[in-house]
């Protein structure tokens, strides 16, 4: 099938299903334009002081806090980033009853800027930071502006909503979403491919009927997918119609 025929496909199957699930990585932000990891061009393959794996970490964090920071306030906060198309689809299918949740991988919370409200975020949210002190909540736009270690009006040390290397993800989230994919009649997967574990294992709890994989290059592993689309999820997501 040439990609219209695919798309045609997509529509039929979208149609027909009543509880769609979608889990989604940083391609779907790359067309925000966000920058990806994995990429040629993405973080992994730039050079730095120290590899983003390692910068990144919950013990790096902990021992070298201002070149942490350094790293995330300039390549992991890009606040002026809009929802695409596929952002948009999503809520759009959402608001008329047809997906159940968003599964996603990235932490830029442009799902929910989008209009999403059912999202399961595995890897926490650059848009929610705490005091290690006293629990106090502030923005990305405050940990943004500090352009050094952002403390709290207490003196702590903020710390930033998102799963660092080395740390666990969140139980409740991990449950809610296997909980909304075992209970999919349609698992759209986009903009991932599927390398980050655990992450990517949550898709052995589906067992609907219809299994999409949406994304532009290869995946790291077979799902016995009923239908591949090798194209950028938005310019998918935006030729389907919501009925």
């Amino acid at each position: 099938m040439d990609l219209q025929q695919k798309i045609a496909a997509l529509q039929q199957m979208i149609d027909t299903s009543k509880r769609i699930v979608f889990f989604g990585g940083a391609g779907v932000s790359t067309e925000s334009g966000i920058p990806d990891f994995r990429s040629v061009d993405g973080l992994y393959n730039q050079k730095y002081k120290f590899p983003p794996e390692t910068i990144l970490s919950h013990s790096f964090f902990q021992s070298e806090t201002e070149e942490f920071y350094r790293f995330y306030q300039e390549k992991m906060l890009e606040l002026d980033a809009k929802p695409n198309a596929a952002h948009l689809k999503l809520a759009e299918l959402e608001q008329a009853g047809k997906l159940s949740a968003v599964i996603t991988q990235n932490i830029d919370g442009l799902h929910q800027a989008a209009g999403s409200k059912r999202v399961y975020e595995l890897h926490g949210s650059v848009h929610r930071n705490y005091c290690q002190r006293c629990g106090k909540f502030y923005d990305a736009r405050y940990v943004k502006a500090c352009g050094g270690v952002p403390k709290c009006e207490c003196g702590g040390i903020l710390k930033p909503d998102v799963v660092l290397y080395e740390e666990s993800l969140d139980d409740r989230c991990i449950t809610d979403s296997i909980r909304a994919i075992a209970k999919a009649d349609m698992m759209i997967i986009g903009g991932t491919s599927l390398a980050v574990y655990p992450a990517a294992g949550l898709i052995q709890y589906f067992n609907g009927e219809n299994l999409v994989v949406i994304n532009k290059g290869h995946t790291q592993r077979s799902t016995g997918a009923k239908l591949t689309i090798d194209a950028p999820i938005g310019q998918v997501l935006s030729q389907i119609v919501v009925r």
